[in-house]
């Protein structure tokens, strides 16, 4: 089996492998940049949910593997103020397709401020921690929380709820990519 990650970041990649390897011991993983077709920053659970489709087919399609997986982070306004947002989205061959998500965590106001003004989650993040690159570490959730979950804690989640459909086909007949 081959299984194509829509991204070369290492956090999704490894949690991607963490989840898939033992379901698929002998699983060959690809990684491959792909566009996500959604802004650098997604706003809202639908353009991060999309985001993560269009990686996953794109990884699919340019691949010609078994499983596409795509992984998206986004953020997401709520009543209580900016919060994170995640989504996976897995698709296989025959057009079968798994949604997992969410992964929230209130962002503080100064990170939120900075979102709203333009800079992307991890840029934010690397000012208020003063690194750099802290979304191909443990990410915002990671050093919110201090590492009570992490960025890749989060997505294996996501990973394991989107494999439903392919867990139990026969409860998921209509699991397809909608054209």
């Amino acid at each position: 089996m081959r299984i194509a990650i829509g991204s070369t970041n290492p956090v999704k990649c490894q949690a991607v492998q963490a989840v898939l390897q033992p379901l698929f011991p002998d699983a060959t993983f690809v990684t491959l940049d792909v566009p996500s077709g959604v802004s650098a920053q997604p706003w809202g659970d639908e353009e991060t949910r999309r985001g993560a489709y269009n990686r996953a087919h794109a990884a699919l399609n340019q691949t010609g593997a078994d499983l596409g997986v795509g992984l998206e982070g986004g953020v997401q306004e709520s009543e209580f103020g900016l919060l994170t947002a995640a989504w996976c989205v897995i698709v296989d061959a025959s057009g079968r397709v798994g949604v997992g998500g969410n992964s929230c965590v209130l962002l503080p106001s100064s990170v939120a401020a900075d979102v709203r003004a333009g800079l992307e989650l991890g840029e934010a993040m690397d000012r208020l921690v003063n690194r750099a690159n802290t979304k191909h570490q443990n990410g915002a959730i990671g050093i919110l929380t201090d590492d009570l979950e992490t960025r890749q804690s989060a997505y294996e989640t996501l990973i394991r709820l989107a494999l439903a459909p392919f867990i139990h086909p026969e409860w998921y007949p209509d699991a397809r990519v909608k054209p």
